[in-house]
């Protein structure tokens, strides 16, 4: 359903039957109808009748004149009957024929009608004129149908299968024969290429299945159009546009056809509009539509779009629809059913609307008004109906009343007052007429202003109790007022606005009852738009341009980009945003927003563009809501693209949706909302978005939170400054000085109560000229201090004679000593660069500034003036750059006296070099020797000096290339080629000390001159690879394999050294040059072929183990190499080697640790063995027996382990037990010893002894050996004796102390800072008393480094 809305409904007026209607033309006030009842009824729009015709038989047609002041009505009587709409009377007029009348033909153009009768006669009638003329035989058989064109060219179709073309006189002109009976003639013209004008082409319907064109211009070309079958047959057709018809078939199908000679027989367009049959079409072009009328509804089109169904009546009740016509104006639809009802749609209104926020009204039928009060609920929005006394032309509403009327006339309804009997509708207080046709009218709570006829009339709505009789009412424009004629008005709550066709606008203050303000604007205006609080408008001028007035600043802004038709304003209604306003056309919504503070100055900004639905007019705007008024008198609601929203379905913190909406708050200078979504994106970028903006709109606050995140300190710094400025143009004017837009801040700050600022401004940028300016205008006082600092930019740019004569004209006034010496010294410098040397220098050395002097002096060598310039430099103190000055002059005496003050060694080597030219060697070497250039100096050494011994020790000391070179080629021509050879070497001339060494048979001394000069970064393989190949052809196989693994060809050194391992004379050198292969190498078939040999699989003969030992330490394989370790300490123990033994396991121990990788516990307790072992001759060395026994006791308990040493051990077990006072184990260890084995290998100097212990043992009654003390097991506390390293508690072996051989303990713990073994730290320091290394690793320790170990974990964890 459209927006069709039902008017009234006429049920069976005419009884059960067909019915016919016909619409008044011209003001179309009145609609006839006629039916089976032989009356014909008229009736008004609203429904009531207004003349009821009797007819003597049924109506045969009936139709209004072209203009619709006269009804035309036949019967099958001889007679026409006339109703007169004007007066209201019916007239008989007597057609001057006898037959049954059967069609009547109104002209288009006059009152002038035609009547056809049933035998084929013709009767012409002249209203004007009251002339009738007769016309017998016109056609054989009955007129069916007929039509004038604007010509009065008269065409009639009749029965006998014929069309008659007749003039005004009825003479026939032409008669056109058809194959089939005739129906709906028309008149109208083809589309052609050429244009003719008037309607030339006749067209009409065939046999009801062909549309026949026939044009009275090329008679000879008639044109018959057939359809398809399956359309059924025509039953309407209707011309339209230009050369188009809408035929309407039985079927229901509805197509679109082009006249064009070129087009016709082609469809445009075509769709079944109804589903079985279609009745009637009608057209009007007033409005643009076309409406079809089948089954039971009708459907409503577009004539610009066919295709779109625009809106559909549906009579579901009905049980089929017969005919269909539309009002001349195209406001009513008639639809009259096959029952014989009639329903009359209002399908289109003159949209009426008026608004005062938040109350709108807008015209929803013919004469009611819905009155809405607009709500952020839009389910609050429900409209109030008001009733009118008649179809207004004009509406208004205000804040209590409403107003509507037409012509001159005005009827007033008050709001706050309900209708009697009515809940709801407003009570009529009264109506008003006025001097002429109201074409507007205004309202606030007391008074109306009312436009018509160019003048404006200002009065009171109601009659007030308290009579005032001097505010009741005013005319505009009156004596007072300029003549001229209003074209617009606007009523606030306290003024009337208007504007003319002179373009003034004036405020009529209502209260002073005087005008307030008046603004001219250079050519007229057409309309005005005022905000709500009334200080605001928008106007529009005769040439379409659009303005922002200001009525408090009595200026106005253009708009820019403004449609060219613009078909209204609406200001926004929140509070919030009341610098914004929407410019609309028919298509589109313009926004606006009107900046009255800003770096630019009021301006008017374009925000955006939304697209507003067809035939909808926007009315009231609130926070970018729109309220719109649509053609059926209902209210829609747009949301405005520019302004932000959360789009359904997304959620709130969507990034994308956020970032628009920040861009759109914006663009509305909304920025406390913008803020709030910049702080949920935390976008950088977003930041200095709303911060640069906030500034642009002198927004402070907002933009200091935005740089605080943006950490642009600064920024925040001069920002806090502006935060108590309140003068707008001071403002703007710091803000453009911010933002880099200079000459902007200088006007306005120039406009500001600061004008001082702008001088500042330009001092601090350094903008001179215009500073200067500013000064001689504003600031005289300034002027000497700003040529000063002038001067200095012209200066330093390089624009001596202008800065000369700034620092001039500075000096001219005294403003303190640092000024006065700025001055001079610019003087200086300036009169130097212009070329005036005696006035600078005299001023440099009249000023005691050494920065002057030497400013001076750089001038001055610059100008090639080189003495004086070397005289400042030395009254400076910059000897360097004087001797420079004087080397030029060639002054060497000078140069020689500050020579001891001259560092520069570019200017010592020029002397030097000087000095050697002259033979003065000595001074030369002295001048070489403080520069630092060591080759000369060696060569003087060499070649004047005769001092090679001082020579090789400075290239020795230096590591000179070239010196080097140079003591190579003095040894060569000595003969000495064993230093020539180094230091050829030295040099890197690797080739020419090859081919000496070559030479010479000293080979060998060149490869470990070269091995020992150079890291093997920096050698070549190539530097080695010619001395390997020397040594191979030579036959030494060690040396060469021992550079072909310097050249890293490893398979070669290899093959070389396996070679001469098989002598045994060198087999340590190669094999232990062979490791150094494999592990440099990391090939693994080297390392097999190496270790087959070591193994003997290649010869039989099993190499030392130390040599495997050390492949596999070499190779990093740690594990491997401790098996190894402990089988060569076990072998070295055997051979009584316990020294060697020791270091092999204390080596592998520490490789072990530094890698990560647990000490294996046979490792450990063999390494344990032989350190106390070891331990004994410290103990004994120190006097403790006590402790050397113990230790003793450990190694006799594993006597097994010591093979070669059995007896010496055992010997001195029982000599330091008895020492000891350990009598039972001396006893024990002496009777071990008389046994047969070991009895004969005692040494006879104790011999005796040990014989005497053995007779004497200790008696039953004798105490054993003392208790040894006992001290905690780290591990579990468990109480252990102190030489014990097993504990029964907890089964752990418990590490030892590297001083005592005792275990350790927690709370007295230390370790070795060389070898990170675990002593006892009170033993140990007691130790170091007396000695000076550790026991364990033999370096050198000082008792203050050893540390205090709380955290014993680290040394628990053997294995």
């Amino acid at each position: 359903m459209g927006s069709e809305k039902l008017l009234f409904r006429l049920e069976q007026p005419h009884g059960t039957g067909d019915i016919y209607i016909a619409w008044q033309k011209g003001s179309g006030m009145y609609l006839a109808t006629t039916g089976i009842d032989a009356i014909v009824n008229i009736f008004d729009r609203q429904g009531d009748v207004k003349e009821r015709i009797k007819l003597p038989s049924l109506c045969t047609g009936l139709g209004w004149d072209s203009d619709g002041d006269l009804l035309g009505v036949i019967s099958s009587q001889p007679q026409l009957i006339l109703w007169d709409s004007n007066s209201m009377k019916k007239l008989t007029i007597d057609v001057g024929l006898k037959d049954y009348l059967s069609c009547l033909i109104w002209s288009p153009v006059s009152p002038i009608l035609a009547v056809g009768t049933s035998k084929g006669n013709v009767s012409i009638y002249n209203h004007n004129t009251s002339r009738r003329v007769p016309i017998i035989g016109k056609h054989s058989k009955k007129i069916t149908c007929g039509v004038w064109n604007t010509d009065n060219i008269l065409a009639l179709g009749s029965e006998d299968k014929t069309i008659s073309v007749s003039n005004l006189e009825g003479d026939t002109l032409r008669v056109i024969n058809l194959r089939a009976e005739p129906m709906d003639i028309q008149f109208s013209d083809m589309k052609r290429d050429e244009r003719i004008a008037g309607q030339n082409t006749v067209s009409v319907i065939v046999g009801k299945r062909t549309l026949f064109l026939y044009n009275l211009m090329d008679p000879e070309n008639p044109i018959e159009l057939a359809f398809q079958q399956h359309y059924g047959s025509i039953v309407v057709y209707k011309w339209y546009g230009d050369g188009y018809i809408l035929i309407g078939f039985s079927s229901g199908f509805f197509i679109a056809i082009s006249t064009h000679i070129k087009e016709v027989g082609q469809e445009l367009f075509q769709v079944r509009n109804h589903k079985n049959t279609l009745t009637d079409i009608t057209i009007c072009e007033k409005i643009g539509k076309v409406a079809s009328c089948g089954d039971n509804n009708v459907k409503i089109h577009d004539l610009s779009n066919l295709k779109e169904v625009s809106s559909v009546l549906t009579l579901a009740q009905e049980s089929g629809l017969e005919r269909v016509g539309w009002s001349v104006d195209g406001q009513l639809l008639g639809v009259c059913t096959k029952g014989g009802s009639l329903n009359v749609y209002v399908s289109h209104m003159v949209t009426l609307t008026s608004v005062c926020a938040p109350r709108i009204a807008v015209l929803s039928s013919l004469n009611e008004i819905s009155l809405f009060n607009y709500s952020a609920d839009k389910s609050m929005i429900r409209p109030i109906p008001v009733t009118l006394m008649v179809e207004p032309s004009f509406i208004a509403v205000g804040q209590y009343h409403v107003a509507a009327g037409m012509n001159n006339r005005i009827w007033f309804y008050d709001l706050t007052k309900p209708q009697v009997g009515t809940e709801d509708s407003p009570l009529m207080i009264g109506d008003r007429q006025y001097l002429g046709v109201v074409t507007s009218i205004c309202l606030n709570p007391e008074y109306a202003s009312v436009m018509f006829e160019g003048s404006l009339q200002l009065h009171m709505i109601e009659q007030p109790e308290v009579c005032h009789e001097d505010r009741e009412t005013i005319m505009f424009p009156n004596a007072s007022t300029k003549q001229c004629v209003i074209t617009c008005h606007a009523l606030t709550t306290d003024f009337l606005v208007y504007a003319t066709d002179m373009g003034q606008i004036t405020y009529f203050h209502i209260e002073d009852w005087a005008v307030a303000g008046e603004f001219s604007h250079e050519v007229g205006i057409t309309d005005l738009y005022v905000d709500p609080a009334g200080a605001r408008l928008v106007f529009l001028d005769i040439r379409g341009k659009g303005y922002v007035y200001n009525a408090f600043t009595n200026k106005s802004l253009e708009i820019p980009d403004l449609p060219s038709k613009i078909n209204g304003v609406t200001w926004d209604s929140n509070i919030s945003d009341r610098n914004i306003f929407i410019v609309y056309d028919e298509n589109e919504i313009f926004t606006y927003i009107y900046v009255k503070f800003s770096i630019d100055g009021p301006k008017v900004i374009k925000v955006g563009v939304t697209g507003l639905v067809s035939k909808q007019l926007p009315l009231l705007m609130y926070a970018g809501e729109v309220m719109s008024a649509t053609s059926g008198g209902q209210l829609s609601q747009l949301a405005l693209s520019t302004h932000d929203s959360v789009q359904s379905g997304i959620n709130e913190r969507d990034s994308a949706v956020l970032e628009a909406n920040f861009n759109k708050q914006l663009s509305l200078h909304r920025f406390s909302a913008a803020w709030i979504t910049c702080q949920t994106l935390q976008d950088k970028k977003l930041f200095r978005k709303i911060a640069e903006e906030c500034l642009k709109f002198l927004e402070i606050e907002i933009a200091i939170r935005a740089y605080k995140e943006l950490d642009d300190v600064s920024m925040v710094w001069n920002l806090e400054t502006l935060r108590d400025v309140e003068e707008s143009r001071l403002l703007a004017g710091h803000i453009c000085m911010y933002l880099k837009e200079y000459d902007r801040a200088q006007e306005w700050f120039k406009a500001s109560s600061s004008a001082e600022a702008a001088l500042q401004m330009r001092r601090d940028l350094l903008q001179w000229d215009q500073a200067l300016q500013l000064a001689r205008k504003t600031a005289t006082d300034q002027i000497a201090m700003i040529s000063r600092e002038y001067a200095q930019q012209l200066e330093f740019t390089g624009n001596y004679p202008e800065a000369l004569m700034h620092y001039e004209n500075a000096l001219q006034e005294n403003l303190g000593p640092a000024h006065i010496h700025t001055c001079k010294t610019g003087i200086a410098r300036s009169n130097l660069h212009c070329g005036n040397y005696r006035h600078g220098m005299s001023i440099a050395l009249e000023l005691d500034s050494k920065q002057l002097r030497k400013e001076c002096a750089d001038i001055l060598e610059r100008k090639n003036q080189l003495h004086e310039a070397a005289t400042l430099y030395e009254k400076c103190g910059m000897y360097d750059k004087a001797a420079s000055n004087h080397i030029k002059l060639k002054n060497w005496t000078k140069v020689g006296e500050i020579l001891p003050e001259v560092t520069s060694s570019r200017i010592l080597l020029q002397y030097a070099r000087a000095k050697e030219a002259e033979g003065s060697y000595e001074e030369a070497l002295d001048a070489y020797a403080k520069a630092k250039d060591f080759d000369a100096a060696i060569r003087l050494h060499l070649e004047h000096l005769n001092n090679p011994e001082i020579a090789v020790d400075l290239v020795q000391e230096t590591k000179s290339v070239e010196g080097a070179k140079l003591v190579a080629k003095f040894f060569q021509n000595l003969n000495d080629t064993s230093s020539a050879i180094r230091f050829l070497v030295l040099s890197k001339c690797t080739e020419d000390a090859y081919e000496l060494a070559k030479k010479t048979n000293k080979m060998e001394l060149y490869g470990e001159i070269l091995l020992s000069t150079f890291s093997e970064d920096e050698t070549k393989p190539s530097d080695f690879s010619g001395i390997a190949q020397y040594f191979e052809n030579d036959k030494n196989f060690i040396q060469a394999g021992k550079y072909w693994f310097h050249a890293r060809s490893y398979q070669k050194a290899m093959r070389l050294l396996l070679k001469a391992a098989k002598s045994n004379a060198k087999e340590n050198d190669a094999l232990t040059i062979a490791i150094d292969v494999v592990a440099s190498s990391k090939d693994e078939l080297l390392a097999s072929q190496l270790i087959e040999y070591l193994l003997g699989e290649t010869d039989g003969l099993p190499k030392d183990p130390k040599y495997l030992f050390r492949l596999y330490m070499a190779r990093k394989q740690f594990k491997l190499a401790s098996k190894s370790a402990i089988i060569i300490a076990n072998e070295e123990q055997i051979n009584g080697n316990y020294r060697n033994a020791h270091d092999v396991l204390f080596a592998m121990y520490q490789e072990l640790k530094q890698n990560g990788i647990k000490i294996p516990q046979e490792m450990h307790l063999n390494l344990m063995l032989l350190h106390s072992y070891i331990l004994v001759r410290l103990h004994v060395r120190r006097g403790d027996h006590l402790k050397g026994a113990r230790m003793l006791i450990r190694v006799a308990n594993s006597i097994s382990k010591f093979p070669s040493h059995v007896v010496p051990i055992l010997t001195s077990t029982v000599i330091e037990c008895h020492r000891a006072g350990l009598k039972q184990a001396a006893f024990k260890y002496a009777t071990m010893l008389m046994r047969p084995e070991y009895r004969k290998g005692i040494d006879q100097k104790y011999a005796k002894k040990i014989e005497a212990v053995v007779r004497k043992p200790p008696r039953n009654g004798e105490c054993g050996d003392r208790v040894e003390p006992l001290s905690p097991c780290p591990y579990c506390e468990n109480m252990v004796p102190e030489t014990e390293i097993d504990c029964n508690g907890c089964k752990n072996h418990i590490p030892f102390c590297i001083v005592t051989g005792r275990h350790i303990v927690t709370t007295d713990l230390t370790a070795c800072p060389e070898c990170d073994f675990p002593a006892l730290r009170s033993e140990f320091v007691e130790v170091l008393d007396s000695e000076d290394s550790c026991p364990m690793c033999s370096e050198k320790v000082d008792s203050r480094r050893l540390p205090k170990i709380t955290d014993p974990n680290l040394y628990l964890n053997i294995e």
